[in-house]
Order: structure tokens, then sequence, then C-alpha cells
């Protein structure tokens, strides 16, 4: 019914149903894993109503298994991509794997697909480290490279009447960064490569 990918791993489809309605995948060596995508594999659809919730568990000899909700994937979406490295071990909530079994190597971490009514999945908030931005990494660069700039140069502000007159330096005026950096987002915005041309 489901199948798991992390990048440059095989497709794993051979989900163990641990309940009627709950399924795990293990995932070796989840410390190197930035990325999990949890999809329907197109052969048993959820019945009319449900959807699958979508968990991560680490593994902690000390506390057992810590369930975090990553979030859900439906008919209509029968695939979702998470991002489980900036989770952390330990901060997890309520989830309904119970007292399961973890599994026996340390760095085998757990997937889970909880197979809920509709109507529970819109009420629960997963984790938000688990969102993949929809941005690319382009764009972040140039938001945070903007932002690194503007926020240097605010740092050397003055007031007008702070200032001494020096003739060899030139100021400017941080009205005018301002302004450029506001262009700049708005531009990026519009067209992530305009400045290709």
């Amino acid at each position: 019914m489901f199948g798991c990918l992390v990048a440059g791993r095989l497709v794993q489809t051979d989900a163990q149903q641990v309940a009627g309605d709950k399924f795990v995948f293990n995932l070796p060596d989840y410390e190197n894993v930035n990325h999990v995508v949890v999809f329907m594999l197109g052969t048993v659809p959820f019945p009319a109503g449900m959807g699958g919730a979508v968990y991560f568990s680490f593994p902690d000899p000390n506390v057992g298994q810590v369930w975090q909700l990553l979030g859900f994937i439906t008919n209509e979406k029968p695939s979702a991509i998470f991002k489980i490295s900036g989770l952390k071990a330990g901060e997890g909530g309520a989830h309904p794997f119970g007292m399961m079994a973890a599994p026996q190597a340390p760095s085998v971490a757990q997937v889970g697909v909880s197979v809920e009514a509709l109507d529970q999945l819109a009420q629960q908030t997963p984790v938000s480290s688990a969102a993949v931005s929809t941005m690319d990494s382009f764009t972040q660069f140039t938001q945070k490279m903007l932002e690194s700039l503007y926020n240097f140069t605010s740092s050397f502000a003055l007031s007008q009447s702070q200032m001494t007159p020096n003739p060899s330096e030139m100021y400017v005026p941080a009205s005018s960064i301002l302004k450029w950096y506001e262009n700049f987002q708005r531009r990026m915005v519009q067209n992530p490569n305009f400045w290709k041309t």
C-alpha cells in the first residue's frame, strides 16, 4: 500500500504492518538521511474519508521510541517529502503507535504511517522542521545574503549628528540600501532568474 524512498537507496515497499491500520518502515543509518519520501503505491487507495498520518521515530534506548508527526498523505495527495535531518530526538508528542519494540540496531530509525480519518488529520500539527521549503536553494541563499548585507551595513549606521566629516570617505544613506534590498526581493519573487538577463 505504501512506499518509502531515501535518495541514493532502493525504494522500500515492504512496510511491516504492526496493526490493522499501522505500517512501519525501518530506516537504517538514519544519521545520513536528510529527506524521506513517503508515497502510496497506487495499488490500494485509502478508504473514503481516510488518509495516512506519517510519523518518524528516533531510536533512544533510554526513553524508548519517541514519534514525531511529519505530515500526511491522502488519495488526493498520494506522496510527500519530509526533511528529517533537522529533527531532534526526544521531542515527540501524542502518536498512535503505542509501545512498540524499538529496532535493535542503534542507528535504525522508523517511519510510520497510521491510517486515520481526514478530519482527524486536519486537526494535527506536524513538527515544523519537517516541512520542506518550497523555495529553491538559490533563492534561499540570495535572501539570506540580502538580509546579511542589510544587517551588516545597518550595524554601522550613524545619525547625521553623530557623523564627523571625512572628505576621503563616502556615505550611503541607510534608506537607499533598504530600498535596494526591497527592490531586489520583489524582483526575486517575480522572477528568480532576473539577474541572468
